[in-house]
């Protein structure tokens, strides 16, 4: 959905955005940008300091039970036989979904045209119907992107941004078949969306590892750029890994860079390594103005898939995005700063409070330097530890804070989007 990027990039709705202040102590430069951890739903609240501050935001759900309203309540009247009264309360009974994760040889490297036929049957056109009001009447717009095909049975992954809003979604397979969509869930904050078909035998990509990338390795990607030129593929390389990106929503996101062409439509595609492995989901493009009108050439950005398939699976399993997070928000120590004495790592800029981090004894303008002996540079290392280590891990951090060297360990908690379409 290309017609709603504003100010460089594609974007999309993001619930909160992060809040920072000038950095005060214990330095007058300023503050390196913030980098929020895993991305959750809601604002808690979370204990000041007097470094910088930033909304640090989790989304919890509490379970109240309760007894209400006489339910097998036993009473007597004189002469008269006993009497019951029976209330009825409903228990939900679904059948849980299973994803199976079956191994597959990946180890021969293929070519561009090797890849593109192992593929193309694996990817989607999307094509998307949103009603808007204007000044009084209603107006049906379409827009278009691209997906994946990720399970056998029917479920196709793409960015939200692509479906967003949208009343009706169709997805168009490379041999002509069309089939209705239905949006699962979502994760906002993360680009990522999960739809579901009816159709059986379907033929899924494979997924690889975007942890196992180096800068310099070939990729190709197979979408539908302009909405019209449908299961076109363009080549290229990795630029860069872990780039933190600042969208036109305020939201920042840690993605990938190419220079493989990525062009309007091409959102929600699949970004491939040369053994034929999904990586990533193409969903940016580099733009010279905020209105998008030039774009620049060979700078495209997409989401490392090991992120996008962990939000896709927990939609599947759980029906609901299950994120694995310890409670800070954190930004990374600039050169400026460790030209003063710090130690390079991930500063803490504050403590959801009561969170794991907290509980563990985490403070505010503490610097997590390392994570079970191995050094960190910053955010990017620190969420990678954290969703690796999965919700009921724990890490072993050492922290420097004010001089003094701490060791922590910190169990690792849950978050959880309830955000079904």
């Amino acid at each position: 959905m290309e017609n709603n990027m504003e100010n460089n990039f594609d974007s999309y709705e993001s619930n909160e955005q992060p809040r920072q202040e000038e950095y005060t102590e214990p330095f007058t430069q300023p503050e390196p940008p913030v980098q929020p951890e895993p991305p959750i739903q809601a604002a808690p609240k979370k204990k000041k300091s007097m470094g910088p501050k930033l909304v640090a935001l989790s989304l919890c759900f509490a379970l109240v039970g309760g007894v209400a309203g006489g339910a097998g309540v036993l009473w007597y009247t004189s002469g008269k036989s006993p009497v019951t009264n029976t209330s009825n309360a409903l228990m939900g009974n679904r059948e849980n979904s299973v994803i199976a994760l079956n191994s597959v040889d990946t180890g021969k490297e293929l070519t561009a045209a090797e890849v593109y036929a192992q593929n193309v049957r694996s990817t989607v056109g999307i094509t998307t119907s949103i009603t808007t009001n204007f000044w009084g009447y209603q107006t049906v717009n379409a827009a278009s992107g691209s997906g994946f095909i990720v399970t056998d049975d029917g479920y196709i992954l793409t960015n939200y941004h692509v479906v967003e809003d949208a009343d009706s979604i169709t997805v168009s397979m490379y041999e002509g078949q069309t089939y209705e969509a239905e949006l699962v869930g979502f994760d906002a904050s993360n680009d990522v969306a999960v739809l579901k078909i009816e159709a059986e035998g379907l033929t899924p990509v494979v997924l690889g590892d975007s942890d196992n990338l180096n800068v310099g390795d070939n990729v190709v990607a197979i979408g539908n750029p302009l909405g019209e030129l449908t299961f076109s593929l363009t080549s290229g390389a990795i630029s860069s890994l872990n780039r933190n990106i600042t969208m036109s929503n305020g939201s920042t996101m840690n993605l990938m860079q190419t220079d493989c062409a990525i062009n309007s439509g091409n959102s929600g595609g699949a970004l491939f390594n040369m053994y034929g492995e999904v990586i990533g989901i193409t969903n940016a493009k580099y733009s010279s103005n905020g209105g998008g009108e030039a774009s620049i050439d060979n700078i495209g950005f997409a989401i490392p898939i090991n992120l996008a398939w962990e939000i896709a699976q927990s939609i599947i399993e759980k029906g609901y995005v299950s994120t694995p997070y310890i409670g800070v928000t954190v930004s990374d120590v600039g050169q400026q700063f460790q030209n003063y004495g710090l130690p390079q790592g991930a500063a803490v800029q504050s403590v959801v409070e009561g969170g794991p981090a907290e509980k563990a004894g985490l403070q505010a303008n503490d610097i997590i330097t390392h994570i079970g002996g191995e050094e960190i540079t910053g955010y990017a290392q620190l969420s990678q530890y954290i969703r690796e280590a999965g919700v009921g891990g724990q890490l072993k951090l050492t922290v420097f804070r004010q001089g003094e060297t701490l060791e922590i360990t910190v169990t690792i908690g849950e978050t959880r989007q309830q955000n079904n379409g």
